[in-house]
């Protein structure tokens, strides 16, 4: 291994050491609070007024809702935290040591992002498993619960990213995730089903990005999704790449490295 490889891996298991120790550390704030909600949607939207509103596509309300939840998790959590990190490097200045090492943009890229996506997994496992509690879940298609887990959580770590580098203050970080991420989540089919909704706001609701990951991921635990799954993953596959790409490019210019 040359001596750029090897200088690039141990920066890489370095960020990722940190950025998974950084949220175990503080798992009262990071672990604990979106079990804490997760259970309350279980109890009252599931049984409550689950029991009201009956089946759904086919499977009970709680059956129904339990994979939008955890993508729900997913989403906030690994946004969350590359959003926070990244920002706090930059709050702290030590970013700019980062910056002028010998360590590839790719490698610190990569290295937030799978901060992101392991806490974004870590929860959402956890509230997997709390569904259990409440319903039973028997996994569909392995092979798509998994492709579309991993690409959701790596976009929006890559957008967590994106809303750091150019946020100037700690109210910055929360614009996006409150005016932006909260509407699309909560209008993205966790709840319901779109063929609920009149014709001209189905058309409207598939422009929305969580509506596809949602009900793919719905897909691969219960096998009913409103929209095409090839679709959907083409279009997270691309994202993915666009956004990497968008957030190399950032790291390489410098722009916005400075709160």
């Amino acid at each position: 291994m040359s001596v750029e490889l090897r200088t690039n891996w141990v920066a890489l298991n370095t960020i990722v050491y940190r950025e998974v120790r950084r949220f175990l550390r503080i798992w009262p704030q990071t672990l604990l609070p979106p079990a804490i909600t997760m259970v309350l949607y279980f109890v009252i939207f599931g049984n409550l007024i689950g029991r009201q509103i009956g089946d759904m596509g086919g499977f009970t309300y709680m059956e129904y809702i339990v994979p939008g939840l955890i993508m729900m998790s997913v989403i906030t959590n690994s946004y969350g935290n590359v959003v926070s990190s990244f920002f706090g490097s930059k709050f702290q200045r030590s970013i700019e040591e980062l910056m002028v090492s010998p360590v590839s943009p790719h490698t610190i890229l990569i290295g937030y992002v799978l901060g992101g996506v392991l806490r974004g997994l870590a929860v959402g496992a956890i509230v997997t498993c709390l569904s259990l509690f409440f319903t039973h879940l028997q996994v569909h298609h392995m092979g798509v619960t998994v492709i579309v887990v991993l690409l959701t959580a790596t976009i929006f770590s890559l957008l967590g990213f994106v809303n750091a580098v150019f946020a100037r203050n700690f109210d910055d970080i929360s614009i996006i995730p409150t005016f932006v991420l909260t509407p699309l989540t909560y209008l993205g089919g966790v709840f319901y089903s779109i063929t609920l909704l009149p014709p001209f706001w189905q058309t409207v609701s598939m422009a929305n990005p969580v509506l596809h990951m949602v009900n793919s991921f719905r897909y691969g635990i219960l096998g009913v999704s409103d929209i095409s799954i090839g679709t959907a993953i083409t279009f997270m596959l691309v994202a993915t790449a666009v956004l990497y790409v968008l957030c190399v490019r950032l790291l390489v210019s410098g722009r916005g490295m400075r709160a």
